[in-house]
């Protein structure tokens, strides 16, 4: 810490403390503002709960012009924009939800140049309006960051296509700067393994970018994984585990909309006071259900990954997975909703027995996953010989039902590059393989699940911490603890 210390000048240390109260940096937090006050690029992998926003927003206030913040969630844009507030900081959010008002408020004071933080998801940065305003000459833009970077590299039902288009972004809002103007891209991730670290390099078009990992062990969270045989031994033994928590705030993740819905209509009948959680809520709704969590009338809400990247209760004590994820980048990144204030917190998994016999849940969601990005590899690959060599993603999208997705699986295959965030031009050569990563990824979950070593051991190495993983054992794990 001391080295740290003496190595970040104290003007920026003074400047966290005025604005965060905090005396001093956590490492590497003082090194990663620095490096983006001098405008280089960076990728940083840092645990939930390791203080990753304070990283941008700091160098943000401290410069005259425009940090762009590409965020995946409305609720996480919300979350820190409003704390942002609270403190009188100038920073503002864009997203499809706002009221037209607000809106308009936003898009003058970006116009005006009044923001230093401006939040948005990749769809927005690039619809028309909002793309035309960041291309003024005269608006100046020293960083653009990428936060929650792992979303870049998930593919299957909650993919974004728009996330393939950010690489060129710098590019072409360089061509409508003033000679000599310097955009810096920070990729900021609290999961992404050595290959995923290799893609968001690739996709963002990186410039040797300086490199921030710290590995994801917590070691006041307990793993803990359980077989069940039916249907509804996993809703008893949910109950069971919640009736153990009296009064602790949890999350409860589950697949899908309807699950949600119905286990939470379940748990209402036992005594509980929970909610469902999904993206198909109404932006109200969503904030209520929020805030009622975030303040305690709600014990715990029932919720799809659509909820938790980015919203901050400091005293989670419990995660269920009522349905095991899919992927280990979802897994650690809810797991991680949970001890952020440092106090011991359980995550607990529940999982159908290897044959699935009496419960195929698990198994047909697995199966279902490796299908959907199968076939659209397969839709993408029908469409590489009626694409023209030079398009644009309007006409691609207008002519082809799920046209964006196609171009963006090209693009990870190395089939078409893009020339600016809205046009394209096919390449020739043989394609990367792209769907095997998704298959891989997801045998690396099963794999996880079935594991008889410690299980942080097995997160370790799966992100590339080899060299902690060699001998470790956490001691707190259900596996170690056996």
């Amino acid at each position: 810490m001391n080295h740290q210390a003496n190595a970040v000048p104290a003007a920026i240390r003074a400047k966290l403390q005025t604005i965060w109260g905090y005396s001093d940096f956590r490492s590497p937090q003082g090194e990663i503002v620095q490096c983006l006050l001098e405008r280089r690029d960076a990728l940083i992998i840092m645990p939930t709960g390791g203080g990753k926003s304070l990283c941008f927003q700091l160098p943000a206030l401290m410069q005259t012009g425009l940090t762009i913040v590409v965020s995946p969630l409305v609720a996480l844009m919300e979350n820190q924009v409003q704390e942002l507030r609270q403190r009188r900081l100038p920073a503002a959010l864009l997203h499809s939800e706002l009221p037209k008002q607000q809106r308009k408020q936003t898009l003058w004071a970006l116009e005006n140049q009044s923001l230093r933080l401006l939040y948005l998801s990749p769809e927005t940065l690039l619809s028309q309006p909002v793309w035309e305003r960041l291309c003024q000459p005269d608006l100046t833009i020293n960083t653009i960051v990428l936060d929650e970077a792992h979303c870049l590299v998930q593919w299957g039902d909650t993919f974004r296509p728009a996330y393939y288009r950010l690489g060129t972004v710098r590019s072409a809002l360089l061509q409508q700067k003033p000679a000599g103007t310097k955009i810096a891209i920070a990729a900021f991730t609290a999961t992404a393994n050595p290959d995923a670290q290799q893609t968001i390099q690739r996709v963002l078009r990186l410039q040797q970018p300086e490199s921030f990992r710290l590995n994801p062990y917590r070691a006041n969270l307990h793993l803990n994984v359980q077989v069940v045989w039916t249907p509804r031994q996993r809703r008893q033994r949910l109950l069971q585990f919640i009736h153990a928590k009296p009064g602790q705030a949890g999350l409860v993740y589950v697949r899908t909309r309807r699950d949600s819905e119905s286990l939470a209509e379940w748990l209402a009948q036992q005594g509980f006071q929970s909610a469902a959680y999904h993206a198909g809520l109404g932006p109200g709704d969503r904030r209520q259900i929020e805030q009622s969590w975030l303040t305690g009338q709600t014990q715990f809400v029932v919720c799809t990954c659509a909820f938790g990247m980015g919203i901050n209760h400091p005293s989670v004590r419990w995660i269920v997975h009522f349905h095991s994820p899919l992927l280990l980048s979802e897994y650690v990144q809810e797991i991680g909703r949970a001890g952020r204030d440092g106090n011991p917190a359980t995550a607990l998994t529940l999982i159908s027995e290897t044959t699935g016999w009496l419960d195929p849940q698990d198994k047909q969601r697995r199966r279902f996953f490796v299908e959907q990005a199968e076939k659209q590899q397969r839709s993408a690959q029908a469409l590489v010989h009626k694409l023209p060599a030079q398009g644009n993603i309007a006409g691609v999208s207008r002519q082809f039902k799920e046209g964006a997705i196609a171009l963006s699986l090209l693009h990870s295959t190395g089939q078409l590059e893009w020339t600016d965030p809205f046009h394209y031009v096919m390449q020739t050569g043989n394609p990367r393989p792209s769907t095997q990563t998704n298959i891989k990824a997801a045998k690396q979950m099963t794999d996880y699940l079935k594991t008889q070593t410690c299980r942080w051991r097995y997160l370790l190495d799966a992100f590339g911490f080899g060299t902690e993983a060699t001998n470790f054992r956490c001691r707190h794990c259900d596996n170690c603890s056996r």
